[in-house]
Formats: structure tokens, C-alpha cells, sequence
């Protein structure tokens, strides 16, 4: 009668621990997935961040649009602005387009929470469809960095881009947690 009891616990241990084996058996069995190609790659990581950054501007509050945590920090729509600015550094060049780029565009010209959320989105738009027009063959292609007034590739330039705009989406994650609120990336998932 006292063996039942071990025995039941004993096989129900060894099913606990046999069955992440069997799991692992089926993933190994399955196809691996092959990599992204280079321009899939970049307009992966492009698109993500952009669309943080565009639900940001969509859910932050409009009457606080104008809030900035210290009086020489930009505020909340100046850094969305930036971002969607600087978003054309990269989609110029990669259609060799030279005209000149405002990465600062004014707030008196994006004067409602919608002008802002609109610039966002297209900045980003236009970036993916620059990518996408360029394609794999493309992203190996130069362009002059006007920074460092150096060749850069364009899959380099992009990144660095990238980059950019998560910086940013990390400031404006303080924004919104001096505002009280919380970021759309930090909610819980539904």
C-alpha cells in the first residue's frame, strides 16, 4: 500500500523530465528557418522601431505633447519630429536624392497631435519603401555620410539610423514615466 504512493510520484516525476526531451526532439526535427536576406533584415529592425515610435505618438497624450523633463531637452513631439526628421537621412540617400535634410522640423509647422503622428508615420513609410526598392542588391551600395564625410554602405547607414531612433524611443520612454503613464511596449500583452 506504501508503494503506490512513491510509484505514482515516481512516474509522474519521470514524465515531468522526459517531456522537455521530447519537446526538444520535435524542434530539431523541424526545418530550420533560413536568415533573413539584407535588405529583410534591415527593414525588419526599421519597421520595429518605427512602430514603437508610432505608437508612442499615437497614445501619448496631446495635451502633453509639449512636455519636456528640463527646460533644454526637447520636448515629447521636438523628439518625435527629430526622429521623423532624421528618418530622411536615410531614405534620400538610399534614392539618391540630394536635397537637403531638417532634422529638426519646426513645431510651428506640426502644430496638432495628428500633423506629429502623420510626419512619424510617413518618415517610416518612406524609409521601408526606399529599402524595399532597393533590395538586396542595394544595400551593399555607397553613399556619402555627411557626418563623418566618409563612404558608408547603405545597410550601415540604415543601421546607424536604427540606432537613432531607439535612442530616442528610450528618452521618450522617460517622458512617459515622468508623465505617470506607461509605455505601449511595457504593457502587459493581451
Amino acid at each position: 500500500m506504501r508503494k503506490a504512493p512513491f510509484l505514482t510520484a515516481t512516474m509522474l516525476a519521470l514524465a515531468i523530465l522526459t517531456f522537455p526531451a521530447h519537446a526538444q526532439d520535435a524542434k530539431e526535427d523541424a526545418a530550420v528557418k533560413p536568415a533573413d536576406s539584407p535588405s529583410q533584415a534591415v527593414l525588419a529592425a526599421w519597421n520595429d522601431i518605427g512602430r514603437k515610435l508610432i505608437a508612442m505618438a499615437e497614445d501619448f497624450p496631446e495635451d502633453k505633447y509639449d512636455f519636456k523633463p528640463t527646460p533644454p531637452q526637447r520636448t515629447f513631439a521636438e523628439q518625435l519630429l527629430h526622429v521623423a526628421g532624421a528618418n530622411y537621412y536615410v531614405t534620400y540617400a538610399v534614392r539618391g536624392d540630394k536635397t537637403k535634410v531638417d532634422e529638426n522640423p519646426k513645431r510651428s509647422v506640426y502644430k496638432t497631435k495628428a500633423d506629429v503622428v502623420a510626419y512619424v508615420k510617413k518618415s517610416f513609410a518612406d524609409g521601408a519603401a526606399a529599402i524595399q526598392a532597393k533590395g538586396d542588391r542595394g544595400m551593399s551600395d555607397m553613399v556619402v555620410d555627411p557626418f563623418a564625410h566618409q563612404q558608408a554602405r547603405i545597410y550601415d547607414w540604415a543601421y546607424g539610423f536604427i540606432e537613432h531612433s531607439g535612442e530616442h524611443y528610450g528618452q521618450l520612454v522617460v517622458y512617459y514615466r515622468l508623465s505617470g503613464l506607461v509605455p505601449p511596449e511595457s504593457r502587459p500583452k493581451k
